[in-house]
């Protein structure tokens, strides 16, 4: 918990989805008032019929030029063209500016060329839903995730601690590394599972057209490995089309691991199968212990 807490006298918030909206109920006590920016007008409606924000507007500059707060919860490309469009000249000076995007180094790049005041911050919470929208808002979506904060040259010591204010505000839990590491990071545990996801649920049907009792007898495991396929492809797209160095780095490595278990299946090496499986399983039992043990 940082020192003081944190307080807004005016948050933006813009894109109220599910995410932004629920980082508007989680703030809720803490801003004097908080105003909701997006462009379809039934989220503006439902937004202010939930007392989720105070004000609601689809003009980007009338939502943010009385804030010293603003928070970016748009798609990543559409931070992007914010970011690098008038959003430097609609800020105050001294305002904290914070993205939650799922990528980082193309938008730390973008807010290290802000005009010089406004305290830039990258961020990226590591939490969401299968459901989407503003109907989805939860106040508690944040507590105990990780809340990673990337530096820009935007960042002031300042503009840092305040951010840790409000990572610990939501109730999450800060991590701080630089945009490169973060992107790298990322590529592995969330952006390569959902592309190998889409791959399988490809083979499956692939398997279904010649006989669909493929799909009469899938259950849990399926279920299980399928579920990222179903992703907003709009947002997987904005995220694979800024990360694509570090996914394909992660896809060769995935590719060298899966043409070891074809070889050894072939080859019907048995004991370097178990031994590449017991180490998969170590890990994710590692894993599974430290998370539980954090929870």
């Amino acid at each position: 918990m940082v020192a003081g807490g944190f307080a807004a006298r005016h948050l933006a918030v813009v894109g109220l989805g599910l995410m932004g909206g629920s980082l508007a109920l989680a703030l809720r006590g803490c801003a004097d008032t908080i105003t909701g920016v997006d462009k379809h007008p039934e989220t503006l409606h439902a937004a202010i019929q939930r007392g989720i924000v105070d004000e609601a507007t689809d003009d980007l500059k009338q939502g943010v030029e009385n804030a010293d707060v603003v928070i970016l919860s748009a798609p990543v490309r559409a931070i992007l063209q914010i970011v690098n469009g008038r959003i430097g000249a609609y800020l105050r000076s001294n305002t904290l500016l914070v993205d939650i995007g799922s990528t980082k180094e193309d938008i730390c790049t973008a807010m290290g060329r802000l005009p010089i005041g406004i305290q830039a911050i990258g961020g990226h919470p590591m939490t969401g839903k299968e459901s989407s929208g503003i109907d989805a808002s939860d106040g508690a979506l944040y507590h105990n995730r990780p809340f990673v904060l990337c530096a820009t040259r935007r960042t002031t010591p300042a503009a840092r601690l305040r951010a840790l204010e409000l990572v610990s505000a939501l109730g999450a839990v800060p991590f701080e590394m630089d945009a490169h590491r973060h992107d790298q990071a990322v590529a592995a545990i969330s952006h390569l599972p959902y592309l190998l996801s889409a791959a399988l649920v490809a083979t499956v049907d692939h398997e279904g057209e010649q006989d669909d009792a493929v799909w009469n007898l899938a259950a849990g495991g399926f279920r299980d490995m399928s579920r990222l396929a179903a992703s907003d492809l709009d947002m997987m797209k904005d995220i694979l089309t800024t990360n694509t160095q570090a996914v394909a780095t992660q896809l060769a490595r995935f590719r060298m691991h899966l043409a070891m278990l074809e070889s050894m299946l072939i080859s019907k090496d048995e004991a370097k199968l178990m031994e590449l499986l017991q180490g998969a399983r170590a890990a994710r039992m590692a894993w599974m212990h430290k998370r539980e043990g954090k929870a």
